[in-house]
């Protein structure tokens, strides 16, 4: 699974926290945040998303509508297994990972990994 840049990151949380599709333009407006970033940018980005398969399109009119392939929660799972593909020692990163738990994630980890046991 390939990374994403920093733009693309940004682009994939306005469609995540969307749920529908979302054309070019609505991406662009919902980064605004202070930077101006041209049209072109954002179509760029979109279409590099959808080259890597990151979010699918459909046409709406003259222009594509965009929506994410998987939730963030999915896409993260990809990420932290990706990781753990690479790092060599599954065990031990898994051990460092989970030493960096609040109590709190900690127990819902516990409470996840009971619900997932075979019975």
């Amino acid at each position: 699974m390939r990374k994403l840049g920093d733009l693309e990151a940004l682009v994939m949380e306005q469609l995540w926290a969307s749920g529908e599709p979302l054309s070019v333009r609505q991406v662009l407006e919902a980064l605004s945040g202070g930077r101006t970033r041209a049209y072109t940018t954002v179509m760029t980005v979109l279409d590099n998303l959808f080259q890597k398969g990151f979010v699918e399109r459909e046409r709406s009119g003259r222009a594509y509508v965009y929506w994410a392939t998987q939730g963030r929660a999915a896409h993260t799972a990809k990420a932290m297994e990706d990781a753990l593909a690479s790092g060599g020692d599954r065990g031990a990163a898994l051990m460092h990972f989970v030493e960096q738990l609040t109590p709190e994630e900690s127990a819902q980890l516990r409470a996840l990994l009971g619900e997932a046991s075979p019975s």
